[in-house]
C-alpha cells in the first residue's frame, strides 16, 4: 500500500539526513494520521495537524513523500510539486527534479499544486512524488528496499545542495 511504502522511504530518508547532521521530525513514525475523532471531514483534521506540527518544530524545511498513480499504467518516473506560497518552494522543487533527473533519468517536471496543506503551509516545502505505483516495473521497484535507499540517497543529495544555495542568497 502507498501509506506503507512512504513511511519506508521517509524513514530511510530520516537516517540519510541524520548522517548528514540534520535534524528530522517526522509526522509519523506508524500507521496512524493526525485527525482527531471530534473532526467532522478526518482527512482535512489530519492534513491541518500536519501543519500546525510543522510549524511548532520550527522546521526549515518540509518533505512529504508520496507515490504516484494514473489509469495509463505506461507513466513513471519520479516528480516534486510545489505551490508559489513561498518563493523558496519552486527553488527547493527545482534542485530535487535535477538530482531527479541525475539519478533516475526522470522524464517528469515540476508541477505546481494546489493542495490544502501545501497551499497552507509557509514553511519551505514540497510534495516529492517517488514514482508510479500503477506502473508495473516502478512498483516492482518501489518496493524493494535498494530502490527506496536510492530515492532517500537522492532527495538527501537534494537537500544538501538547496540549503547551500539558499544561504547563499
Amino acid at each position: 500500500m502507498e501509506k506503507d511504502l512512504n513511511l519506508e522511504v521517509s524513514k530511510l530518508l530520516q537516517e540519510k539526513l541524520l548522517e548528514k547532521g540534520a535534524i528530522v521530525y517526522m509526522i509519523r513514525e506508524d500507521d496512524q494520521d493526525l485527525s482527531s475523532k471530534w473532526d467532522p471531514r478526518k482527512k482535512r483534521g489530519d492534513l491541518y495537524r500536519r501543519i500546525l506540527k510543522i510549524q511548532e518544530n520550527k522546521s526549515d524545511i518540509y518533505l512529504s513523500i508520496h507515490m504516484n498513480y494514473h489509469k495509463n499504467g505506461a507513466y513513471r518516473g519520479q516528480e516534486v510539486l510545489y505551490h508559489p506560497i513561498n518563493s523558496k518552494n519552486k527553488l527547493l522543487g527545482t534542485i530535487l527534479m535535477q538530482q531527479f533527473k541525475k539519478d533516475f533519468a526522470t522524464q517528469r517536471r515540476l508541477k505546481k499544486t494546489n493542495l490544502y496543506l501545501y497551499s497552507n503551509t509557509r514553511v519551505p516545502g514540497v510534495l516529492i512524488e517517488c514514482g508510479f505505483l500503477s506502473n508495473y516495473q516502478e512498483r516492482t521497484n518501489l518496493k524493494t528496499q535498494s530502490y527506496q535507499k536510492k530515492l532517500a540517497q537522492s532527495i538527501t543529495k537534494s537537500v544538501i545542495t538547496y540549503f547551500d544555495v539558499a544561504s547563499q542568497n
